[in-house]
């Protein structure tokens, strides 16, 4: 039984996160708050498995309440806000959330599919156990790679704000070519995504706009509710039926992006739940691209990663504080 405290100054959302977490049975309310200060007593008192929290509230907001949480318990935390609070939801992850929800989500509308993949995603949460990184000895394989890079491609879900914003603060300024971006992110959540990760990075961020040709110095996030290839006349933007769930999938921009890069291409697959890079990876590897996963260790959930891995595709398994490092020593000289 997972055990969970509601924080949240809305008797209404309190009432509803309830009812949507208690529709399953894996899953136990001990107790709620109406104020981060009282958040973080409760947590204190009943020690829960998860812990929802809410961002704008009386007394202690829940930032402050996260990051009070966190100095002394490792229960998952999982935000639900609006989309006003966007900005504030990735301030989050850097704090200790594992995940972020929007409120208007959880109505009588919410498919079955989408309850499904929101429920598995918190079991998964809040089972998580971290582990001794793994695969270390693929990592000097490549970092003399002789081919010329010419673009980063990255497939990132839950826990990939906090991933990414490691990432990102490892990358200098002028680095040398194009990383493009497909996080899976909430719907509207995306501008407040790209103005929170340029505030991570010396890079330029921005969302991929049609006919635009990445350049380097540049990092470019797949808009939400679309997915998103390249090729050589800049970003398309594809209405077409999602891939594993996805829309944007990584495995699209991956698989376009390698037609148009070839061997000069390195993909790299981060947190998430899912298997959304795999395939995408695999297009890379047979391409002659260069294709790297996060470890087990560091991920928040294994899902993706562990998914490119199995495909047998992946050159490198490196833990998060290495990606940036290996993707500036792979991207050396270039022009």
């Amino acid at each position: 039984m997972i055990k969970v405290l509601i924080v949240d100054d809305s008797s209404l959302v309190r009432s509803i996160i309830k009812d949507f977490l208690e529709s399953d049975s894996s899953f136990q309310v001990i107790g709620e708050a109406e104020n981060g200060q009282e958040g973080v007593n409760l947590a204190q008192q009943l020690n829960p498995d998860l812990i929802t929290m809410d961002i704008e509230m009386p007394v202690m907001n829940g930032l402050q309440a996260i990051a009070e949480i966190k100095k002394t318990m490792t229960t998952a935390i999982v935000v639900i806000s609006t989309h006003d609070t966007a900005k504030m939801a990735y301030d989050a992850t850097v704090k200790g959330a594992h995940e972020f929800y929007a409120k208007d989500i959880f109505t009588s509308q919410m498919s079955a599919q989408k309850r499904d993949q929101i429920l598995d995603t918190l079991k998964h949460i809040t089972s998580k156990k971290r582990k001794i990184p793994v695969h270390q000895d693929k990592v000097q394989t490549l970092q003399a790679a002789s081919q010329q890079i010419k673009a980063v491609v990255i497939a990132s879900s839950t826990g990939g704000p906090q991933a990414l914003s490691q990432l990102c603060v490892g990358l200098p300024e002028e680095f040398p070519v194009p990383i493009i971006l497909v996080q899976h992110n909430i719907s509207g959540f995306d501008l407040g995504f790209v103005q929170w990760l340029n505030q991570q990075t010396q890079l330029n961020v921005c969302i991929a706009k049609e006919q635009v040709i990445p350049v380097k110095g540049n990092f470019y996030v797949a808009p939400t509710d679309k997915h998103l290839v390249v090729d050589k006349t800049g970003f398309l933007l594809d209405d077409s039926e999602p891939i594993n769930s996805q829309k944007p999938a990584a495995d699209l921009l991956f698989k376009s992006a390698c037609e148009l890069y070839g061997e000069a291409l390195v993909s790299v697959v981060l947190t998430g739940m899912g298997c959304d890079g795999a395939d995408g990876s695999r297009y890379v590897k047979e391409a002659g691209g260069i294709t790297i996963a996060q470890d087990e260790a560091s991920s928040v959930i294994y899902g993706m990663p562990q998914a490119a891995f199995e495909t047998g595709c992946i050159d490198m398994v490196l833990s998060l504080e290495l990606i940036a490092p290996q993707l500036v020593s792979l991207t050396k000289g270039c022009k």
